[in-house]
């Protein structure tokens, strides 16, 4: 079977059930919660000087930190909840070699990812910039800042995912993958931070504030960051890619 075909079968499997609405509301709640926080939120002064700069505003709406985390959690649950309830077993039987079906499943969640990070961003570019008349500041994000926003919301999800997906297909539990994803992408990077303090721009949250123009005292290049958020997702993928070769799926 064709890589493509392949691909193919494992989007229909991810658009088949109703986790990606799942997650679409949950995007649409984060655009709401900006949206609020444009509306009613103030400084401890009462000003609302938090959206008073194009810095600001970018700041504000850079989504691709929220991205990772999210779509980790997809990928996870994903890939973890096929070998749980067996549904993987009909497409290595259709594709006897593991290592193609597995990278197709990869690419899959990969798409899926970059969507959630490219839909997320979108949203909550579209909540803030809708919220701010009700201030007495304009949307100052420049067009060209704005892509940045939403095309660093995108690679990061689909890294986001790929890490989650390997994650999924190490432990092969959905509890077990989203615990592991949410250590990977959430509790260890504070504490790799304070045990090395020159990691700090190198974790996963930094790397994808970077990628959207608002990291603060980052040393790191955009194309540095990319590189290193792709490693990120790759460890664990490649991982989880071994560990489905040389393991009993049933």
């Amino acid at each position: 079977m064709s890589y493509r075909r392949l691909t193919r079968a494992e989007l229909r499997k991810l658009t088949s059930t109703k986790m990606p609405w799942a997650f679409l509301l949950v995007l649409a709640a984060i655009a709401a919660v900006n949206a609020s926080a444009v509306v009613w939120g103030t400084d401890f002064d009462g000003s609302k000087t938090f959206v008073s700069t194009a810095a600001d505003q970018q700041s504000l709406v850079a989504f691709a930190a929220n991205a990772t985390m999210i779509a980790g959690l997809f990928g996870a649950m994903a890939v973890a909840r096929e070998y749980g309830h067996h549904t993987v077993i009909p497409t290595f039987l259709a594709e006897p070699r593991r290592h193609r079906a597995v990278l197709a499943q990869f690419l899959a969640v990969a798409i899926g990812g970059a969507l959630v990070g490219l839909v997320g961003a979108t949203l909550t570019t579209a909540a803030v910039a809708l919220s701010l008349p009700t201030t007495d500041f304009e949307f100052l994000i420049a067009a060209g800042d704005v892509a940045q926003v939403i095309l660093a919301a995108a690679f990061a999800g689909a890294a986001g995912a790929v890490l989650g997906a390997g994650l999924g297909s190490l432990v092969r539990n959905t509890g077990g993958a989203v615990t592991a994803a949410v250590l990977t992408l959430i509790v260890a990077p504070p504490l790799i931070v304070q045990l090395a303090r020159d990691a700090a721009s190198w974790v996963p949250n930094t790397l994808a504030n970077t990628l959207s123009g608002v990291a603060i005292d980052a040393d790191v290049s955009t194309t540095a960051a990319a590189a290193a958020l792709a490693g990120w997702a790759l460890l664990p993928a490649i991982l989880g890619l071994a560990a489905v070769i040389r393991r009993d799926v049933a």
